[in-house]
């Protein structure tokens, strides 16, 4: 292949690629909304997790004990 070949070949794929990951991109910011707007979790709540770092401030989520375990 020449070298113009090549180059017409990678102006392509840069532009693919480009495309392909502003597709991804759009579609977590979606998932994000819609996952924070049906209530599945919120994610505000982590937002302020380095600012709220301290062993005193409360915790972002209570979590299970018995959810960690697997039980034999």
């Amino acid at each position: 292949m020449d070298y113009e070949t090549i180059r017409i070949i990678q102006g392509y794929a840069y532009w693919f690629i480009t495309l392909l990951l502003v597709v991804l991109l759009y579609s977590y910011v979606y998932h994000l909304y819609k996952s924070q707007k049906t209530g599945k979790i919120d994610y505000e709540k982590y937002a302020r997790l380095a600012l709220d770092d301290n062993l005193d401030d409360d915790l972002i989520e209570i979590r299970n004990k018995k959810e960690g375990k697997k039980e034999s």
